[in-house]
């Protein structure tokens, strides 16, 4: 059964998501970019109050695709005991000599998600590599936000084939990106593990904004 994640920016967001059905608690901040991280000291004080009542994931933010800055920056983030750490493979850097070295954080248990780009060239053949490499899962988000929705950016046919292919790579798949509640009934029949929302939450789909309680409500009444 596909679940649903939702993005918070702060311990009150945080506390508002988790007296609902979401299934999964997101921690970023939209005003720092597609994957903006937020503070340390913030991410800890949400694990405290969640309490593990939920499970929570956390961006490390949008940074260059450099080996050591990222596997400084999820060493960071995985010490404040959050589930998963999402990883966005933002273009040019090195992907390869990023993702090996990350290895050595996968092979001490630490899960992570890599978050490719639907506004970028892709090539699905990553997730073999991913999955080389230990990661948990893979999910697609779009970079840019005023380029389109997920869907306005990818066929049917081509998010078939990424759940597909993370299916087959035993990889925990994710759709996000500007998703609406009307895009919420086709993209389940894909079955993917969860999809992801921020927007679609908030009032009149502004993602900078904070969360609106008709909006969360209209979004998990498909779930």
């Amino acid at each position: 059964m596909t679940k649903m994640l939702a993005s918070v920016n702060s311990l009150e967001e945080a506390q508002f998501i988790l007296e609902t059905s979401v299934d999964i608690i997101d921690l970023k901040q939209p005003k720092s970019g597609a994957l903006g991280a937020l503070s340390i000291a913030t991410v800890k004080q949400i694990v405290q109050k969640v309490n593990q009542q939920k499970p929570i994931s956390a961006t490390i933010g949008d940074l260059p695709m450099q080996a050591d800055l990222i596997f400084d920056a999820v060493s960071a983030m995985s010490e404040t005991g959050v589930d998963y750490i999402k990883i966005g493979l933002f273009p040019d850097g090195n992907w390869q000599e990023t993702l090996t070295k990350l290895r050595l954080l996968t092979q001490q248990g630490h899960q992570l998600i890599a978050v490719l780009f639907a506004d970028t060239q892709l090539d699905f053949h990553i997730i073999e590599v991913l999955k080389q490499n230990g990661f948990t899962g893979v999910m697609l988000d779009t970079m840019n936000k005023s380029s389109g929705t997920l869907p306005q950016l990818m066929s049917f046919g081509e998010l078939h084939t990424f759940v597909k292919t993370a299916n087959n790579a035993g990889l925990f798949c994710g759709l996000a990106g500007s998703l609406k509640s009307k895009h919420i009934p086709e993209l389940l029949t894909l079955k993917p593990d969860y999809l992801g929302f921020r927007g679609a939450l908030c009032e009149q789909h502004n993602r900078t904004a904070t969360l609106h309680a008709e909006s969360t409500q209209k979004v998990l009444s498909y779930f």
